[in-house]
């Protein structure tokens, strides 16, 4: 079974089908560099440094444990206070509609955000 598990739609199914499934969330924030091609950018970087905000979802059915990762926002580190914050409430408003498929297929779990 631990294979074949790979999307969050996947764990909803199985609890929709009366398996008992539980959840704990970890979100992360990862820095990740991006390369860039030459002439890409005004200062001939050949790196742009980003970040990732990301959602691990650590389901366990059957004593099986299952981890989902998901991507939630992307940005780069060079941009405006402004803009992260932004990028953050792109990010809890995504969180916010997984949660509700996650509710709605009777997974109960403790909300985070960003």
């Amino acid at each position: 079974m631990a294979g074949e598990l790979m999307r969050i739609e996947d764990f909803i199914d199985l609890a929709k089908k009366g398996k008992d499934v539980h959840l704990e969330i970890e979100l992360d924030k990862q820095s990740v560099s991006q390369k860039l091609h030459p002439g890409d950018s005004e200062e001939e970087k050949s790196e742009m440094e980003m970040y990732l905000l990301i959602g691990n979802y650590v389901f366990e059915v059957d004593r099986n444990v299952n981890k989902v990762s998901k991507v939630y926002v992307y940005g780069s580190t060079q941009e405006p206070l402004n803009a992260s914050k932004i990028n953050v409430s792109i990010a809890n408003v995504r969180l916010k509609m997984d949660y509700k498929r996650l509710k709605e297929g009777n997974i109960k779990f403790e909300e985070k955000y960003f």
